[in-house]
């Protein structure tokens, strides 16, 4: 489990991010997983979304995820995570910035595990529902 910053501050700890990742694997049954959350600003997070999904905005989070056929097979994935943008959500929301950045790493890790949502009406998907009792659950 990896965790860096990419020149970027935030308030939650690398131990507090392999925490809460951690604790979503283990909730999704995943036994085995190498997976690196990867905190970048506005323009780096810009840039992965236009090379890899060929969206040419900001986004707050993009996650790669992998998973060979079989059981025990290792989970491998990237998240990575726009703090600027998180921070402008937090407060947009009336959030504190911890509980939007817990929100993000639950996200991506649900999305590298396997879950995704529609596009429209994400926040009435059961991916959603799981990820906010996650967060009122992590968030402390």
């Amino acid at each position: 489990m990896g965790v860096s910053f990419e020149g970027v501050r935030i308030s939650l700890s690398r131990q507090r991010v392999r925490h809460i990742t951690q604790r979503v694997l283990r909730g999704e049954r995943v036994a085995n997983a190498l997976v690196s959350v990867t905190f970048v600003n506005r323009r780096g997070i810009r840039a992965l979304n236009a090379r890899h999904l060929k969206r040419k905005s900001d986004t707050d989070v993009i996650a790669f995820g992998y998973r060979q056929p079989g059981r025990a097979a290792t989970l491998v994935g990237d998240i990575y995570i726009a703090a600027d943008v998180a921070r402008q959500s937090a407060h947009d929301n009336g959030v504190s910035v911890r509980e939007e950045l817990t929100r993000l790493v639950v996200h991506g890790t649900l999305h590298v595990a396997g879950h995704d949502h529609p596009e429209v009406g994400r926040t009435r998907s059961p991916m959603w529902r799981r990820q906010e009792r996650l967060v009122r659950l992590l968030a402390q």
